[in-house]
């Protein structure tokens, strides 16, 4: 698992997906799941830390654990990749959902809905989850996507389409008016 987090975390930065130490993965295992390390750079995240569904949670979890938690609560997806595409962001403050113009986008994502709530608050975690228990991707305004799936592979590629779709509804001057 831990490779797969490497792996994928390569692709984010590749991509510019995301940034620094900013966002996080996690992987459902048993009655719990692995998140990575808080302040962890994802192309090389270090071990993952593994968070009860119920109960404490250990000290170097991501500060973004409610919201996996919650997700997986509410859900049957296996696997969540968080990041910060630019153009999602951006489009998530000019819109309380996002309309993709593209194939790809129109196909796999057809509707990518807008959330609020503070970072790393149990509002956000409340939101997004609720957000993933029908879509697969969803924005948090101003801060970034949350993606859902089978395995870390599929949560990446939503990620990826996200930013895709918004950089179309921009280059084609629609960002914001869907």
């Amino acid at each position: 698992m831990r490779s797969d987090i490497e792996r994928i975390g390569k692709r984010l930065f590749a991509e510019g997906l995301l940034c620094g130490s900013f966002g996080n993965m996690s992987v459902r295992s048993g009655n719990g799941f692995f998140i990575t390390r808080s302040g962890s750079y994802l192309d090389v995240p270090g071990t993952p830390v593994y968070v009860p569904m119920e109960g404490d949670v250990p000290e170097h979890a991501s500060g973004e654990y409610r919201v996996h938690r919650a997700t997986y609560g509410i859900t049957n997806h296996q696997a969540i990749v968080h990041a910060h595409p630019p153009h999602a962001v951006a489009c998530s403050l000019a819109c309380d959902r996002i309309v993709p113009v593209d194939a790809e986008g129109m196909l796999l994502a057809p509707l990518i809905p807008v959330v609020g709530g503070a970072c790393g608050s149990d509002d956000l975690a409340e939101q997004v989850a609720g957000a993933l228990n029908v879509y697969r991707v969803v924005v948090a305004r101003g801060h970034g996507t949350f993606t859902a799936g089978e395995n870390l592979d599929e949560a990446y590629i939503l990620t990826s389409l996200a930013e895709h779709s918004c950089r179309i509804l921009f280059l084609t001057g629609s960002a914001g008016r869907r």
